[in-house]
């Protein structure tokens, strides 16, 4: 009896039923959405089996209606070296801005010595002092195992190690902890969210996330996994260079054929599609996942370092801080050689020996960079000639050239370009965005906020099966229209046998050991039977991300066989789950340390404020109402120094509440303006007085600006605390009062608050005192001071308070708008 699991021999036959996109010119009239075929092979001596699955190819409407998500759907250029989110806006794909304000955030993620994680540009400006901790680039190892990755192992700082399976892990040293490239480009991807999520005031858990056309299914499956860890649902994964056109076509009737340039920081896309009137289709696509910006970075790198060698005889690759340094010093270069025919670069105490620093200072002109950099160049131009050709078109076919990714704006690529096509490259679209912009516009399709949409992507490279001797045969053909499905019908190559084990491959090459192997599956349960008898249908899906799954049915019984993948570099399922759980828990600490050290700083400017307050009124605070002040300053001191959070709350709350007491004891002191009875409360406050009020004011959150008169402020004593202006409506509604001390009172619509501590939402009129009227407190019967006449307008203006004179704070009024009109007194 023959062994259990056997190698499957297919002898396939030639099939004509592949796709109409590949076996006519392109037609701008046909819609192809998804392609399904069934061919019949034999595994033994060539005799053809029969097969009843039939041939389908479903078509979609291409105007038709689309699901509404609630949520906000953003679009996300996971890149390598930086990453961008958008949305649509008012119908239109829009940048988000992250938290500092920048339209791209660096893909980097660092840890510090106490296990602070650091994500975006505040992780990159510390990679030289932290070289081993932070993580670059990481989308060059993502979906890889490490045999495929030892050249880029090389080129970065931190530790590359290989796990049990051979999978990718990165070292952090600093929590001694390994990471998979998965869970790294996670917190890049959480940090785009939250920033998100802050620019567009809405929660955002949807996203569409692009990856480079030639990542194959590992790479893809790997992106969306990171998605996943980061709380994200990932509607779609879509092609860079597909991405790109979406957003340079989006309001485009005409027809063009167009050829999409993609020269990012780690990989290189080319695309040829043809766009117009909504329909975005893709005739082929190439590339290098092994191409890009950091390579021309690490020419200049390789190029310092070999002179240095030279000269002083040290090897400055082998010191992981030099060469972090050496790495930012060569990006900068290259950078400042797009504009500039020449550079300087300066390392000063590079490193160190026995007889003192030492230091590079050196010129790079952009002839040498060219020259470092030729043999790249001409790796350029194969994706080109490949793509056109797949597409059966030539350079004169092709309407615009669309330049995507920071390493496009070389000038030596350019120049390339221009040779190739013949043709200027088209620069009205920001070759860092436009990716992102493209996203957005498929989250919009996918959300429902854009309609007369339709996307046709293709399969970057072949699907197939290792057969007997080591060759590769073809199933699913590259530049294959997404979505399609492909069946072949196996049957078993010996007698009594009840399993096969099939490898599956991704790959352009002949043989099985060129090619990239997604894992093997192994179909058990086949019923014994004589050779060729069993006949099991295998199905390969290619869904819209390009993400593939397989299914087996024995036809014999109906059964469908369980197909467990093995092998493959992605992760695991219940992996992924941990890893999601662990960023939840992650996300939830780094929530509690930032409470904790928000709350210990307000807490220190809450004592400082407080002491100098104090200190400036002196003795004009009552001995009773310091000593409280005091005794809650204190603990609020001892809170700070044990570091509980919410004692350190506490403390705050009750130092408030005795420093509002503090102010409200300087206003009922003997002597104060308009403290005594009214002499005659007819002359000061009229009952009955006529005027309307329209009370437009600036509240400090809740609080009162008091004044003394002759300009003397005594400002309310949450001054510690920033506080901003702002403009609120009010309507005054008066009361009436009659009485020696005849009182009026405006009141806002909001609650009603005592005077001390509330907003400038209220004033009175009071007898006595002959002290002067303010916006908040009117006594006596003097106009207002600094406030001649009937009305006084503040406009609005946003500031810091902090005890200022009165004279200042009526400046930083002075650019509110509203008018505050005040009854005759």
């Amino acid at each position: 009896m023959a062994s259990s699991a056997t190698l499957v021999h297919l002898l396939i036959g030639k099939s004509n039923n592949f796709p109409s996109s590949l076996s006519t010119p392109p037609n701008r009239n046909r819609i192809p959405i998804s392609s399904s075929s069934t061919t019949t092979t034999t595994l033994f001596f060539g005799h053809k089996l029969n097969s009843n699955v039939s041939s389908s190819s479903p078509r979609r409407r291409r105007n038709g209606r689309f699901r509404v998500v609630s949520e906000k759907v953003v679009g996300i250029d996971l890149g390598t070296t930086n990453s961008a989110v958008a949305a649509m806006e008012g119908g239109q794909p829009t940048i988000v801005t992250n938290v500092e304000g920048q339209r791209t955030t660096p893909s980097v993620v660092a840890y510090t010595k106490n296990g602070d994680r650091l994500v975006g540009q505040i992780a990159k400006r510390q990679a030289v002092v932290n070289p081993e901790n932070t993580f670059f680039s990481v989308k060059r190892f993502i979906g890889r195992k490490m045999s495929e990755v030892d050249e880029e192992s090389k080129q970065v700082s931190y530790k590359v190690v290989r796990d049990e399976n051979g999978n990718v892990k990165l070292e952090c040293s600093a929590i001694g902890k390994q990471f998979a490239p998965e869970e790294i480009s996670a917190q890049v991807l959480r940090k785009l969210v939250d920033d998100a999520s802050k620019f567009l005031n809405d929660k955002v858990t949807k996203a569409v996330i692009t990856v480079p056309a030639y990542f194959n299914d590992s790479q893809r499956t790997a992106t969306k996994d990171a998605g996943r860890i980061a709380g994200l649902e990932v509607l779609r994964i879509i092609n860079e260079p597909t991405a790109a056109s979406l957003a340079y076509g989006f309001e485009k009737k005409n027809n063009e054929t167009i050829l999409v340039f993609d020269l990012g920081g780690g990989t290189f896309d080319v695309s040829v599609l043809e766009v117009g009137d909504g329909v975005f289709e893709v005739l082929s696509t190439s590339g290098d996942t092994h191409l890009g910006g950091d390579d021309f970075d690490k020419r200049i790198v390789d190029w310092l370092a070999g002179n240095f060698k030279r000269e002083e005889g040290i090897d400055l690759l082998k010191d992981k801080q030099a060469l972090q340094r050496l790495t930012e010093a060569a990006e900068k270069a290259k950078i400042e050689l797009s504009s500039l025919t020449q550079t300087t670069i300066s390392l000063p105490f590079i490193t160190a020996t026995a007889d003192g620093p030492k230091h590079i200072d050196t010129t790079l002109t952009r002839a040498k960079f060219e020259e470092l950099c030729s043999d790249l160049l001409d790796r350029l131009r194969t994706p080109v000639e490949t793509s056109l050709k797949d597409a059966k078109l030539s350079y004169k076919n092709i309407d615009e050239v669309i330049l995507v990714g920071g390493s496009t704006r070389i000038p030596a690529v350019q120049e390339l370009i221009k040779k190739l096509s013949g043709k200027e490259p088209n620069v009205t679209v920001n070759p860092d965005e436009v990716v992102a912009l493209g996203a957005a516009v498929q989250a919009g399709v996918l959300a429902g906020d854009v309609s007369d949409i339709v996307l046709l992507d293709v399969t970057p490279l072949s699907l197939g099966l290792e057969t007997l001797g080591g060759v590769m045969t073809k199933i699913i053909p590259r530049n294959t229209t997404l979505p399609t499905s492909k069946s072949e019908v196996f049957s078993t190559a010996a007698d009594g046998q009840t399993s096969v084990e099939i490898n599956v491959l991704q790959g352009e090459r002949e043989f099985v050991r060129d090619n990239k192997s997604l894992g093997s599956f192994r179909l058990d349960g086949i019923p014994p039977a004589p050779r060729g008898v069993p006949q099991i249908e295998v199905k390969f899906d290619i869904d819209a991300n390009g993400i593939l799954s397989v299914t087996a049915v024995d036809k014999g019984t109906g059964k469908k066989q369980d197909i467990t993948i093995t092998g493959a570099s992605t992760l695991p399922k219940d992996e992924v789950d941990k890893m999601v759980k662990e960023a939840e828990k992650f996300a939830k600490e780094d929530k509690e340390k930032r409470d904790a050290i928000d709350t210990k700083n307000q807490a220190e400017s809450v004592v400082y404020q407080t002491e100098k307050q104090l200190k400036e009124l002196g003795d004009k605070v009552p001995p009773p109402v310091k000593e409280k002040v005091e005794t809650k300053l204190k603990e609020l001191k001892d809170a700070i120094s044990v570091g509980s959070t919410q004692t350190i709350k506490d403390a705050m709350a009750s130092l408030n509440q005795e420093v509002m007491q503090l102010g409200q004891s300087l206003y009922s002191q003997p002597g104060s303006p308009g403290s005594g009875p009214a002499p005659d409360g007819n002359a000061a406050g009229p009952s009955g007085s006529t005027g309307s009020t329209v009370l437009r004011s600036s509240k400090f959150f809740g609080l009162n600006l008091a004044r003394h008169q002759n300009d003397v402020v005594l400002v309310f004593f949450f001054s510690f605390l920033p506080v901003f202006l702002f403009n609120q409506k009010r309507r005054g509604e008066k009361k009436k009062r009659g009485g020696e001390g005849g009182e009026e009172e405006g009141k806002g619509e909001g609650r009603r608050e005592n005077w001390t501590g509330g907003g400038l939402n209220q004033w009175r009129r009071r007898g006595g005192g002959g002290g002067a009227a303010t916006s908040c407190d009117r006594r006596g019967g003097g106009v207002a001071t600094a406030m001649i006449g009937e009305e006084v307008v503040l406009r609005r203006s946003v500031a810091v308070v902090l005890p200022l004179p009165l004279s200042l704070l009526l400046s930083y009024c002075s650019n509110q708008q509203g008018t505050e009109h005040f009854p005759d007194l």
